[in-house]
C-alpha cells in the first residue's frame, strides 16, 4: 500500500469518525465548561432533602449515612448542626441543603466523573481512544512532502508547548 492510498484511508476514517463523534464532542465541551465552575453555584439551584435515619447517631456516624463530610458546628438540644444541614438525634431526621445543577447538566457532568465503578467508563475510554486516533490520523491526511504537513507540525509543537506552559506555570 503506497502513501497516497494510506493517506486516503485515514482521511475517510477521520471524516466519518468525526461526524459520528460530533455530538459527543459538543456534549463534552459543554459539560467541561460547566465543570470549570463546579466550585461555584453557577447554574445551580438550592434543594432541601430530608432523610430519615436511625436516631441517636453521632456526628462521626452521620458522614457515611449521608455520604458527605459532617463536621458538627454546634448542638442545640437534640439537634446537631453542620455546614449544610442538621440532624435531630431524637427523631433521626436529617435535613440537608444541596446546590444542584439542572437534571440534564448533572447527567452530562457525569461523563467527566466516570470511574471504573460505573458504566460510563467504557464510553470514556472509547472517546479518549477516538480523540487519540484523530491526533494520529491528522498526520496521515497529508503527505509529508507537502508544505501544509510541515506547517501542521509547527502548529502541533506550538500546541504541545502551550499546554506544557499552562500545566507547569
Amino acid at each position: 500500500m503506497n502513501n497516497r492510498t494510506l493517506s486516503l484511508k485515514f482521511r475517510v476514517l477521520h471524516r466519518y469518525l468525526g461526524f459520528f463523534l460530533a455530538g459527543v464532542m459538543a456534549i463534552y465541551a459543554i459539560s467541561g465548561i460547566i465543570m470549570i465552575f463546579r466550585e461555584t453555584n453557577f447554574l445551580k439551584t438550592e434543594t432541601i432533602e430530608t432523610r430519615e435515619l436511625e436516631s441517636n447517631l453521632t456526628g462521626g456516624e452521620l458522614s457515611p449515612k449521608l455520604r458527605m463530610a459532617v463536621l458538627v458546628d454546634r448542638k442545640e438540644g437534640d439537634v446537631l448542626y453542620f455546614k449544610d444541614g442538621n440532624y435531630n438525634q431524637a427523631t433521626g431526621v436529617a435535613t440537608i441543603k444541596k446546590m444542584k445543577l439542572p437534571f440534564v447538566l448533572e447527567k452530562m457532568e457525569r461523563l467527566h466523573k466516570a470511574t471504573t465503578n460505573g458504566s460510563l467508563y467504557f464510553f470514556n475510554i472509547f472517546f479518549g481512544l477516538s480523540l487519540f486516533f484523530f491526533v494520529l490520523s491528522a498526520f496521515w491526511m497529508f503527505l509529508p512532502s507537502m508544505p501544509i504537513f510541515k506547517k501542521g507540525l509547527y502548529y502541533t509543537i506550538g500546541g504541545v508547548i502551550l499546554t506544557l506552559i499552562m500545566l507547569f506555570f
